[in-house]
């Protein structure tokens, strides 16, 4: 089953892609900068969620922190943009980020 987030992400993602893509994270970030965003990338996701704006203003910072990381394959990178970007839009309209 897909999983729907808002604010421009264009199709579903897998929950195995959005997995995936924590691994990626878990290497590129701090420990406690991955304990902040963990329960979104762990693959334990219980949809749905919704993230308050002040929270997805963070997320969408760490998730660009972490694309830009050279830990990070390029590919896995253009994923985190895409969902920070989203997350980034949601905070500034002031509105819950929202996964489906």
């Amino acid at each position: 089953m897909g999983i729907s987030i808002s604010h421009g992400v264009p199709s579903t993602r897998s929950a195995l892609t959005i997995s995936n893509l924590g691994q990626h994270l878990a290497h590129a970030l701090t420990g406690s900068e991955w304990r902040e965003i963990s329960y979104l990338f762990d693959g334990h996701l219980r949809t749905p969620e919704n993230i308050p704006a002040h929270e997805a203003s963070r997320i969408g910072d760490l998730l660009h922190k972490a694309a830009n990381s050279r830990a990070m394959d390029p590919e896995w990178g253009e994923l985190a943009i895409l969902l920070g970007d989203a997350a980034n839009r949601a905070a500034r309209a002031g509105q819950n980020w929202e996964w489906n």
